[in-house]
């Protein structure tokens, strides 16, 4: 069996997801024509059966190619931080360093205290940050750094790591 290297495997997932669809569209513009009264309708390219034959192969090789995926995901790991981390987990961590550094950014934006506008004009309300801006925008920038470096660790591994896929198919 051919092996190709993770990283390869991937995108060739998110290609047979398209070519699915593509299927999926054929079949619905195959399975009608509009013929005049009388007219026997005439084949406008590939039968139902011949593009159903064909989606059924491009989803079982899917299926199979999502289950190498998933299985070199979690047989595989990346080094971070001193820790040993499964890829998929390695993956969740790099989300959520990313999604913890766009939070840290929005805090970071904030002003110490402003003004606060009220309805009432005889006493004056302050907006008061209950933290430092500053070190919420050092953070962010950390975060992100960290989160950059986790999914180059991650994109070397999936060059590193082969799987065993017939692409000649696709590719």
């Amino acid at each position: 069996m051919k092996k190709i290297p993770l990283a390869e495997g991937v995108k060739l997932k998110s290609i047979l997801t398209k070519k699915i669809q593509e299927l999926i569209g054929e079949i619905h513009h195959v399975s009608h024509t509009v013929v005049e009264k009388g007219q026997e309708p005439k084949s406008s390219g590939r039968t139902i059966p011949e593009v159903e034959t064909e989606l059924a192969q491009v989803r079982k090789d899917s299926r199979i190619l999502d289950k190498l995926i998933y299985r070199a995901n979690i047989d595989n790991s990346v080094s971070f931080k001193g820790e040993d981390l499964a890829i998929v987990e390695a993956i969740e961590l790099a989300s959520q360093l990313r999604a913890e550094a766009s939070l840290y950014k929005h805090l970071g934006q904030s002003e110490k205290e402003s003004l606060y506008h009220s309805a009432s004009d005889s006493v004056i309300f302050y907006n008061v940050a209950m933290y430092d801006p500053a070190e919420y925008r050092k953070r962010a920038i950390e975060l992100e750094k960290e989160a950059h470096r986790l999914s180059n660790s991650i994109n070397a591994k999936n060059y590193q790591v082969e799987i065993e896929f017939d692409d000649s198919n696709y590719v």
